[in-house]
């Protein structure tokens, strides 16, 4: 079973999922029941599957046959093991949306009557969350590039909007450490039919080869932790000596945990002229897109706003 299975909130006998890696420490614990008043779903109630990293397939299928199995289950989000659900579980599904296929994740289970549905959300909450922060002609005004660091399913899901943008980065440079990973990258955006000349593919094997990819940088460029170091484990891709862009555009996806990188982009605000963002809204985004699917309503950008509001309260 799950390495840790607990209910977030009492509420009547369905709920929601949440897999992640430590669910507990989510400030979704407090949002989500708030927002289930204020929509109306018919159940408060939010339930985290706590998976480890690196678990070994039976486990992520065993996770999934417990949602499709359980009436009560209405579906879940699942977060950092995306990847690990499609390959390990993506036969289990009865639907799988074009986007899950192309980018062999899976970001939202839902139930449509006697069906199980999965999805890939990640490349629409993304490049929502983007376009609140970055002007729609940044690229183009400053020659700045892009530094994903990170090739799971949100790192993924950003190189694929960066390739797609008519506004696109003079190069996007996408991280791993492992070449299986950054393979798997290649094959997203070559599917997607992005221009092969846009991107870098580099094995980052140790934070000081990250420090040299910031240093190659021109101004302005955007530097985004996509690696889920500083939240589901401590640490940094980089090295307290790593110096950002003058004028970068720094993202960390994260807004909880130790937040390494966050910190070591603070440090440098100041001095480099550094616009820094980190993972509140992307999470905001990426939660009420998911509740949409599998309660299977509207989430229009009013409801977003007054959702993000109600959120704003318990931060």
């Amino acid at each position: 079973m799950t390495a840790g299975l607990r209910d977030i909130e009492s509420g009547d006998g369905s709920y929601m999922g949440f897999v992640g890696v430590a669910t507990g420490s989510s400030s979704i614990r407090k949002v989500f029941p708030r927002w289930a008043e204020a929509l109306g779903l018919p159940t408060r109630t939010l339930r985290g599957h706590d998976i480890a990293l690196a678990s070994p397939p039976r486990t992520y299928r065993e996770v999934v046959a417990e949602i499709r199995d359980d009436p009560q289950h209405r579906g879940a989000l699942v977060t950092t093991h995306k990847m690990a659900v499609f390959s390990s579980a993506s036969d289990m599904f009865d639907d799988l949306d074009e986007l899950a296929l192309t980018f062999g994740e899976v970001s939202s289970i839902a139930k449509r009557g006697d069906r199980l549905t999965g999805a890939a959300k990640d490349p629409f909450t993304v490049r929502l969350a983007l376009e609140e922060f970055l002007p729609a002609d940044h690229f183009t005004q400053t020659g700045a590039a892009a530094l994903v660091l990170g090739s799971g399913g949100a790192g993924c899901a950003l190189t694929h909007q960066l390739g797609l943008r008519s506004d696109s980065p003079t190069k996007i440079i996408c991280t791993a450490r492992t070449q299986s990973a950054l393979d798997h990258q290649r094959q997203l955006h070559e599917r997607a039919g992005i221009q092969s000349g846009l991107m870098e593919y580099v094995l980052t094997d140790h934070p000081e080869d990250v420090d040299e990819l910031l240093s190659s940088l021109p101004p302005a460029s955007l530097v985004v932790n996509a690696t889920g170091m500083g939240k589901d484990v401590p640490g940094s891709p980089l090295t307290d000596g790593g110096r950002f862009p003058e004028r970068g555009v720094v993202w960390d996806f994260n807004y909880r945990g130790t937040l390494e990188f966050l910190h070591q982009a603070r440090a440098q605000r100041d001095s480099r002229s550094l616009v820094i963002m980190d993972g509140w809204r992307y999470f905001i985004h990426g939660w009420t897109q998911v509740i949409a699917d599998v309660f299977d309503i509207d989430m229009p950008h009013e409801t977003v706003v007054r959702l993000s509001k109600i959120a704003a309260g318990v931060r």
